[in-house]
This record gives structure tokens, C-alpha cells and sequence, in this order.
């Protein structure tokens, strides 16, 4: 049962990884009747939303919004190609740079929240290593009980970070921009069923992170029952 229950978590968290990248691979193919490649169409959208100051730059970290240096980063293929994957994903990342600018209260929570979460992960990665030793050391079911709500208090400020970050997403993604891409006509019609599985999938990017936290998580709790 315990082998059953283990196969499950593994499908849950590896299931919405492969999802996303098989997604965003399908519409990956060039389309040289596209008006201009994802690096083009983020700076056309950033000059048209008056974010002249953001910049656009290829990375190789993944694609994301740096609000700390005000820039739109993008994977060469993404950044370079000429897709349907590019283009949707080009508009996800100016959207968050939209967020941004108009000091909108998620955007502006998740990020206090990610920096906060860097000390504590840091912390946390100490601790885990650390944590067997601890466990041997404490030999009271206080200090036993101290041990385990501390390595649940880290966890959680990841959890917290990954559920706040879900509805910052969803929102770049369909309430800014798909309606841009469709309002501006950059797409036919025949290609917006694409770009909202593309859209879609970059909206969820973290939920395979969110699900592992969480997993982590109940594993901490249950050794408080």
C-alpha cells in the first residue's frame, strides 16, 4: 500500500512537469508567417505598454520577469524562434512586467514573500542535512516535537510562496495576455487554441514545485501524529 501511495506522489509531481514541456515543445515549430520572433514581439509589447525602461535578454534559467532589474528574460529558442510557444510565452513574460508596473498586490506579495523564502531555503538545506543528527540528539519528545515544527515552519514558507504564485500566473496568462494577443490580432483565430495550451502550461509552471512542497510538507506533519 505504502509502495502504491509512493508511485502516486511520483505521477503527481512528475505528471505536470512533463505536461508543460511536452505542451510548450508541440508548438515550438517555426512559423515564418509569424510577424516577428518572441524577443520581438516582448519588446513591441513592453514600447506599446509604455515599459520602454524594461529590457528584453536571453537567458539560460528559464524564461521569467526580473522585477528587481526591470527585465524580460528569454530561452534563445524562445527569444530567437519564430512560434507559436514563443510568442505565447514572450506575452506571458511582458505580462508580468504589466503586473509590475501597475503595482499589482499578488505580484508585489509573491516577490517579499520569494526573497524571504531564499533565506529560509538556504536555512532549510542546512537543516535537512543536518537533520538526522538532530533527531539522534534529541532525546526528549519536546526537543523531538521542536525539531520537526521547525522543519515544517521552513517548508511551509515555500508552500506559501508556491500558492501565492499560482494565481500571478493564471493571471499573466489569461487575463492579460491572451486577451493582448487576441485584441492586438498578432494571431488568426485558428492559432489561439495553440497559444492558450502554451499559456496554459506557462501558467502551471510551478505547480509541479508547489505539489512537491507540499508532499514534503505532509511528510513533516505526519511525524507530529
Amino acid at each position: 500500500m505504502l509502495a502504491v501511495f509512493a508511485v502516486l506522489l511520483l505521477v503527481a509531481v512528475v505528471l505536470p512537469q512533463l505536461w508543460v514541456r511536452h505542451t510548450i515543445g508541440r508548438h515550438q515549430a517555426e512559423r515564418p508567417d509569424l510577424d516577428g520572433t518572441g524577443g520581438e514581439l516582448a519588446r513591441h509589447l513592453l514600447n506599446r505598454f509604455d515599459l520602454d525602461d524594461v529590457k528584453v535578454e536571453i537567458t539560460d534559467k528559464g524564461d521569467h520577469y526580473d522585477p528587481g532589474a526591470k527585465v524580460v528574460r528569454l530561452l534563445e529558442k524562445h527569444y530567437n524562434g519564430r512560434s507559436l510557444s514563443a510568442v505565447a510565452i514572450a506575452a506571458h513574460e511582458v505580462a508580468h512586467a504589466i503586473q509590475d508596473a501597475r503595482g499589482e498586490r499578488m505580484l508585489a506579495v509573491r516577490q517579499r514573500l520569494a526573497k524571504f523564502a531564499m533565506a529560509t531555503d538556504k536555512f532549510a538545506g542546512v537543516f535537512f542535512i543536518a537533520a538526522p543528527i538532530l533527531a539522534g540528539l534529541a532525546r526528549t519528545p519536546v526537543a523531538f516535537l521542536a525539531l520537526v515544527g521547525l522543519g515544517i515552519a521552513f517548508l511551509a514558507v515555500r508552500v506559501v510562496v508556491d500558492l501565492v504564485t499560482l494565481p500571478v500566473e493564471t493571471d499573466a496568462s489569461f487575463k492579460k495576455a491572451l486577451p493582448i494577443l487576441e485584441s492586438g490580432g498578432y494571431l488568426g483565430p485558428a492559432d489561439m487554441p495553440a497559444v492558450r495550451s502554451v499559456l496554459r502550461a506557462a501558467a502551471f509552471t510551478y505547480l509541479a514545485g508547489a505539489l512537491i512542497s507540499l508532499v514534503n510538507l505532509a511528510r513533516w506533519v505526519r511525524l507530529l501524529r
